[in-house]
């Protein structure tokens, strides 16, 4: 049976649809939420939509979402400038950041290293960490990097990317740590509950 709804309707439905975690049901309840709500707040929240596509952009030193670069937290002072926690993605920053207890600084990887899917050191920011490492103590503001804190995932592409940079960095004589364990295996750090992140990064090991 053809598709009854009204073609504007149906065309905001698909492209709800294609959002991460929205099946075709939920696209449609809401699109039915917004076609309820007032004109202006949908307009805002079109604007909204709108101006973070043409003002978000990557920082230069860390590679996450920002709207000034360099970005509020690699400049902020009050951070311990000699620790840097290397993650997978902005989620997994903002995960980590909302626990509380790392003061440091972030590098944003971009992903993981896979191999199958054509995915290898180049494609990610492997060479932007390296020369943050090697740039660093050149300053008062810019003291040696004394730790690398690996936080990417527990999957395998995430434990085969901390195993590649461990190596790496332990070339440059820098200490290397990792998560402790009991974040699920292949669960997101964005997903991982508070509590289990504060833990795994008080009993971070040494690689």
């Amino acid at each position: 049976m053809k598709n009854a709804n009204p073609p504007l309707l149906e065309n905001l439905i698909e492209r709800l649809a294609r959002l991460p975690g929205l099946g075709r049901k939920s696209a449609t309840r809401l699109a039915l939420h917004f076609l309820r709500q007032p004109e202006d707040d949908v307009r805002e929240l079109a604007g909204a939509l709108t101006e973070v596509k043409e003002k978000i952009k990557f920082c230069s030193l860390c590679h996450n979402f920002t709207d000034e670069d360099p970005c509020p937290r690699c400049t902020d002072t009050r951070r311990d400038r000699s620790i840097i926690c290397v993650v997978e993605t902005p989620g997994d920053l903002m995960a980590l950041d909302a626990s509380g207890i790392f003061n440091g600084l972030y590098h944003v990887l971009g992903g993981a290293l896979t191999p199958l899917s054509g995915i290898g050191p180049d494609d990610l920011k492997i060479a932007e960490l390296l020369n943050r490492i090697d740039q660093s103590g050149t300053g008062e503001d810019n003291p040696p990097c004394r730790e690398i804190l690996l936080a990417t995932g527990s999957s395998p592409e995430g434990e085969t990317t901390a195993t590649y940079l461990a190596e790496r960095l332990k070339e440059r004589g820098i200490i290397v740590t990792r998560l402790a364990r009991g974040i699920p295996i292949g669960v997101d750090l964005e997903y991982v509950d508070g509590a289990t992140l504060r833990q795994s990064l008080e009993f971070r090991r040494e690689l």
